[in-house]
């Protein structure tokens, strides 16, 4: 799933191409939507809150987006736009001006909601670290206030909005920090340290189109833990390794160092692993998604 630093380009790249744009073409291809027409309004403004996309027009409306896992908006020129995409299978909504259209592929949700009321979709979600209203010590109270893994209660949108599997992963790497310890026993200064260092990485993240924590952008070097299961650690070289967070039927994937992190985890049964893109890999990997088919993450965690 894309995180906030992802989501926060896609709103700018949006809000740049049809802001006070008059839209001339309008398309929502969900069901509760598809009576909607959106033609002769125009865009204000398109902000992310977290992993969710505000498209907000005049009139007071705001269509709102989430990517999901495997979203995405793009952007083309109107007048050289080809008609396949419209044809796409894919396509969820378009939104045309006469110089740019806004094709959401793949979306994971599409609302349209009176602007005053966008609390309804996105009022439950804690402080965005990209956001206006990003405060840390409101982010730190929540954390402390979870007596579940520091893992699992940085992934939960309620305390802090935008994180990730990615950045939860490195955040904890850096600071050495097991992902199964339990949030509301770490003390409040480990917990500053946390927040802020989560807040450095996604912020620094939303400069460049590759994701980075290691400073460098080269392919395979673009992080310490995340994606590198089976692969030695660039600290001390012992194994890393991914095993499931979070509570059942929401579990999400952290990958960890076991030398530089405090040990295993508690889903992790230590068996060898092989580095991930491995035919061993592969074989693994579809025997967990039967075993967690049909699995979703819950609304709250979005």
């Amino acid at each position: 799933m894309p995180e906030g630093d992802t989501v926060w380009r896609t709103a700018h790249r949006l809000d740049q191409a049809l802001a006070g744009r008059e839209v001339v073409e309008s398309d929502l291809r969900w069901p509760t939507l598809a009576t909607a027409d959106l033609r002769g309004r125009r865009t204000l403004e398109v902000v992310s809150r977290g992993k969710h996309l505000l498209h907000r027009l005049e009139g007071g409306l705001t269509l709102h987006s989430h990517l999901r896992m495997e979203g995405q908006w793009r952007i083309e020129p109107t007048p050289r736009l080809k008609p396949g995409w419209r044809r796409s299978p894919h396509l969820r909504a378009l939104l045309a001006t006469a110089d740019w259209t806004a094709l959401g592929l793949r979306l994971g949700m599409l609302d349209l909601v009176e602007t005053s009321r966008e609390a309804d979709l996105v009022g439950h979600l804690g402080p965005d670290l990209l956001g206006d209203d990003w405060h840390p010590d409101r982010a730190v109270d929540h954390l402390a206030a979870c007596a579940v893994p520091i893992g699992e209660a940085l992934l939960d949108q309620r305390n802090l909005a935008g994180l990730g599997t990615l950045w939860t992963a490195e955040t904890l790497f850096a600071l050495r920090l097991h992902p199964w310890a339990d949030a509301s026993t770490l003390g409040r200064p480990a917990l500053e340290e946390v927040v802020d260092r989560a807040h450095r990485l996604i912020d620094a993240g939303r400069r460049d189109a590759v994701q980075s924590a290691t400073g460098s952008l080269a392919k395979g070097e673009t992080t310490y833990v995340h994606g590198r299961s089976g692969r030695p650690c660039r600290r001390c070289g012992t194994t890393v390794r991914v095993a499931l967070i979070g509570p059942a039927t929401r579990e999400r994937t952290m990958f960890y160092c076991p030398s530089c992190q405090g040990g295993l985890g508690p889903t992790d049964d230590g068996r060898p692993q092989a580095p991930l893109g491995s035919e061993t890999s592969r074989e693994t990997s579809r025997e967990t998604g039967r075993g967690r088919r049909g699995r979703g993450e819950a609304a709250r965690q979005r």
